[in-house]
């Protein structure tokens, strides 16, 4: 009998290209890792075809529009991918009675809170791409029952690119680096986003399907300067770090102020392990410096 499968969009983004690392972990399923090539999320008959092909038991749907600011100038486009195709792909997720899990982002918050954001308070985007997730987040959920949306925050990997890599090619190519000091949420290493991606398919094996709302990413909370100083310290880099306000670096897209969120409801529900920030830190930066 053929194995189960196991849907990733997204296969050489940061999550993708971790679960690719992880296929050995979950012999009992096959996996089929998707980019733009096999199944262009702007084309509805794309991904109709996909699931009329596949039919997965499990759809990880990590493909997205990331590009912040980008996406304030190219609107449509990503309203495209991150809101329209999620909508899609729930609706072919209710045909095939997959379970779905959506990656989303902490930017569906306006950072106006000064503790840590539980799942079900209220989002308010302030920049157009946390929109556009925030209606995939709505979606998701509306068109299929067994979804859930894992939301995640500052998301670095030894893949693609991410605030690590550039921090450790601009610390090495300069003397001085300003960093923004009050923007503050918790770093994600993406393999440890996807071990936990696997242990939710682990447990939604053996126990009734769970639908929700959930937010993951590694323990503790920081911002982009004490970020970029950590990096620094670990790569024994000679850079000099300099804090500045948001306000001394505009971007086309606003940012929220605050985005830590809330991981107690990821933790009891799977028995998801979060690591400390500086933890994962250091493994990546490790792996980053070997290949270099």
């Amino acid at each position: 009998m053929a194995k189960p499968v196991i849907a990733v969009s997204g296969k050489n983004g940061q999550l993708g290209s971790e679960l690719q690392q992880l296929v050995n972990t979950l012999p009992g399923f096959e996996f089929v890792f998707t980019d733009r090539e096999e199944m262009d999320l702007t084309e509805t008959v794309a991904i109709e075809q996909f699931f009329r092909d596949h039919q997965p038991a499990y759809f990880i749907h990590g493909g997205a529009y990331t590009a912040v600011d980008k996406a304030e100038t190219e609107k449509e486009l990503a309203f495209a991918i991150n809101a329209t195709a999620t909508g899609v792909i729930a609706a072919q997720c209710k045909v095939y009675n997959t379970v779905l899990i959506y990656i989303s982002t902490d930017y569906v918050f306006n950072g106006g809170s000064h503790l840590p954001y539980e799942p079900d308070e209220k989002p308010d985007p302030i920049n157009h791409y946390g929109y556009t997730k925030l209606v995939g987040e709505q979606m998701a959920m509306e068109n299929n029952v067994h979804t859930m949306v894992i939301r995640t925050s500052w998301v670095y990997s030894t893949y693609g690119h991410n605030f690590v890599k550039t921090m450790l090619r601009l610390m090495k190519e300069r003397t001085d680096l300003s960093v923004v000091s009050d923007q503050y949420g918790s770093p994600t290493y993406a393999a440890d986003l996807a071990k936990a991606v696997v242990d939710i398919i682990k447990y939604c094996a053996i126990h009734p399907p769970v639908r929700g709302i959930y937010h993951y990413s590694n323990d503790g909370n920081i911002s982009w300067y004490e970020f970029a100083v950590t990096i620094q310290q670990m790569a024994h880099l000679q850079c000099n770090v300099h804090a500045i306000t948001t306000e001394q670096y505009p971007t086309p897209a606003r940012r929220p102020a605050y985005t830590v969120m809330d991981k107690q409801e990821i933790q009891s529900v799977f028995g998801v392990q979060l690591r400390n920030w500086q933890e994962s830190l250091k493994e990546c930066i490790g792996k980053l410096l070997q290949s270099a």
